[in-house]
C-alpha cells in the first residue's frame, strides 16, 4: 500500500479530529487535516474530561501537555439551588483516579485544543490545512479522494478513509449515504439553550461563586426550571459557569444572542445567592443545543463520522468530549488491527460504538429528569439521593469512566 492509499483525511481540526490525527499516525498512516476554520479557536469555555478520556489522552502523549493547565476536582457535588444544601457527593480526586486509573480533570477548551495542537506539531505525518472545507468525496479502486476548498481554489486529497470529525454542524454528513437527504445532514435543536461565562476567581463573580459553591469541585446546582454546573479552570484562577433553560432557537451556530430574561426567569424560587452570582457573572453567552439523529448511519464504504458529526447529544452526562476521544482512539485501533478490509473495519467499529453511545445517551437524558425536577418527585430524588452513599454513586459510574480502549481487540474478534 503505498503512502497515497495510506492516507487518512480529516475533515475538522477539533477534539476529535486532532485526537484521531494522533492516534492514526502514532499508528504510521499519514494523516491529512482540512479545517474550515481560517483560525483554530476553541468553542466553548470550560470542558470536563472523565477518566475513560484523559486515560486516551495518556496514551496518546496529550495529557502531560494538558496537566500544568488543568484542575483535578475533588469531587462532583450536588446542591439543591433553592436551599443550596448539600444533596450528593461523588468522590474524584485521587480516590477517583485509584478506582479509575486515570484522573478526572476540568479545563478550559483552548487548553486542551492547545495540547492537542502540540503534539500534532511533533508529528511529521500529520498535515493541518486551515481555510479548507471539504465539499465531496470520490470513491476509487483504492480509496477515495476527497475535495476541499481552499481560497476558492478546489484541492483533492487521495486515501482509503475520510473521517468526518467536524461536529454538529457537519457538512460530511452528507457524504454518508447521501440518498437520504437533506434532513439527514441536519442537526436538531433540543429545546435547550446553554448559557455560559468564565469568571476571575478573584472578581465579584468569583467570590460570589466561592459563598455558595464548592471552589475545588464540579459543583452543580438543581431547580425545576434550570441547573448550573460550575467548576474552576486555568489553574483554578477562573470558574465556568454553565447554566442550562429551555428556551426558544437562535442563531444556527455555535452562539447567539438571546434573552437574558429567560435564565433570569428560569431562577424564580432559587436562592437570593444564585441569583447574586447570575447576575454578578454576567453578560452570559447563550448557546443552542443541537443534536443529531444517532440512528442514522455513521459509516459508509470509505467514511466515517466521529464525535458530534456522528452523534451530537445533549450535555448532561458530560460525556460530548469524551465519547468523541473513544471514537477517534477506537477507530484508529480497529483499522490498524484489521487492516485488509477497511469496510469491515468500519462496520465493527459501529457496532461496537453504538451500544455504547446509546447509553450515554440515556444517562444524560435521566440527568436532565433528575436535575429539574419538581414537586414530589424531587423530594423523591432527594430521599435516594441522601441514602445512597458516595461510595455507591461512585460505582455508578464505573462503566462509563473505567471504560478502556485495551478491550477493543478483544471485542472486535468476537
Amino acid at each position: 500500500m503505498d503512502t497515497r492509499s495510506r492516507q487518512v483525511v480529516i475533515a475538522g481540526a477539533g477534539v476529535a479530529g486532532l485526537t484521531a490525527a494522533i492516534a492514526f499516525a502514532e499508528r504510521g498512516y499519514p494523516v491529512q487535516v482540512f479545517e474550515q476554520a481560517q483560525r483554530l479557536e476553541a468553542a466553548g469555555a470550560g470542558i470536563q474530561l472523565s477518566p475513560n478520556a484523559t486515560r486516551i489522552l495518556r496514551q496518546l502523549g496529550v495529557l502531560d501537555r494538558l496537566l500544568p493547565a488543568a484542575v483535578r476536582p475533588e469531587a462532583v457535588v450536588l446542591k439543591d439551588a433553592a436551599t443550596l444544601r448539600e444533596l450528593a457527593r461523588v468522590p474524584l480526586g485521587q480516590a477517583g483516579e485509584i478506582r479509575w486509573g486515570a484522573p478526572y480533570l476540568v479545563a478550559h477548551r483552548a487548553d486542551l485544543q492547545s495540547a492537542l495542537m502540540a503534539g500534532v506539531g511533533e508529528m511529521p505525518d500529520i498535515h493541518l490545512t486551515t481555510g479548507a472545507r471539504v465539499s465531496s468525496v470520490a470513491g476509487g479502486p483504492h480509496g477515495i479522494t476527497a475535495t476541499a476548498e481552499i481560497d476558492g481554489k478546489i484541492v483533492g486529497a487521495e486515501g482509503f478513509l475520510l473521517i468526518g470529525a467536524d461536529g454538529v454542524w457537519s457538512s460530511t454528513r452528507s457524504l454518508v449515504n447521501s440518498g437520504k437527504g437533506a434532513a439527514f445532514a441536519k442537526s436538531h435543536f433540543s429545546g435547550e439553550l446553554a448559557w455560559r461565562a468564565t469568571v476571575a476567581a478573584g472578581s465579584p463573580a468569583g467570590q460570589a461563586f466561592a459563598a455558595i459553591g464548592a471552589t475545588n469541585c464540579v459543583t452543580t446546582f438543581l431547580h425545576p426550571g434550570f441547573h448550573m454546573v460550575a467548576y474552576p479552570v486555568s489553574r483554578g484562577s477562573a470558574f465556568n459557569l454553565a447554566a442550562f433553560t429551555r428556551g426558544e432557537r437562535i442563531a444556527e451556530g455555535w452562539s447567539g444572542n438571546a434573552d437574558q430574561g429567560i435564565l433570569t426567569g428560569a431562577l424564580r424560587g432559587a436562592s437570593s445567592a444564585l441569583g447574586h452570582l447570575v447576575k454578578e457573572a454576567g453578560p452570559w453567552t447563550a448557546w443552542p443545543i443541537h443534536t443529531v439523529d444517532s440512528t442514522r448511519p455513521w459509516t459508509s464504504r470509505s467514511i466515517a463520522l466521529i464525535g458530534d458529526a456522528a452523534h451530537a447529544m445533549t450535555p448532561f452526562a458530560a460525556q460530548g468530549a469524551a465519547m468523541a476521544i473513544e471514537d477517534a482512539a477506537m477507530l484508529a485501533h480497529i483499522i490498524a488491527d484489521f487492516p485488509a478490509d477497511p469496510t469491515r473495519s468500519l462496520q465493527i467499529w459501529e457496532n461496537l460504538r453504538r451500544p455504547r453511545i446509546a447509553r450515554v445517551a440515556r444517562r444524560g437524558a435521566v440527568n436532565r429528569l433528575a436535575w429539574h425536577a419538581a414537586g414530589p418527585v424531587a423530594v423523591a430524588r432527594n430521599l435516594f439521593l441522601k441514602m445512597r452513599p458516595s461510595e455507591k454513586l461512585a460505582t455508578d459510574l464505573d462503566w462509563l469512566y473505567g471504560w478502556r480502549p485495551a478491550e477493543i481487540k478483544t471485542l472486535a474478534s468476537s
